[in-house]
């Protein structure tokens, strides 16, 4: 399983005992689905740190994973800076 900041992550079902707080907030977070780079910056956590509690929660089975969809193999150099400079923003 490959974690990447655009995967998109939901919540489908309630942790289970003994997860940490965080655990318990980022399922909250992803009740409907979201990307791991949202996940983080709503949690206000490194990325690090935001892919290990979403994978702890995946192992679980606590919440599901889809992988971002490929690209037609052209790169909108645009999208990429605004990308970019949204993530630096955080």
């Amino acid at each position: 399983m490959e974690l990447d900041l655009l995967s998109l992550v939901i919540a489908t079902a309630q942790a289970p005992r003994g997860m940490d707080p965080e655990h318990h907030k980022v399922l909250g977070l992803c009740r409907t689905p979201i990307s791991v780079a949202e996940v983080s910056a709503h949690m206000r956590l490194p990325v690090a740190v935001t892919k290990i509690l979403l994978a702890d929660l995946v192992e679980c089975e606590a919440m599901a994973m889809r992988a971002p969809r490929p690209t037609s193999g052209a790169t909108d150099r645009v999208l990429l800076e605004k990308l970019l400079d949204g993530l630096q923003r955080i």
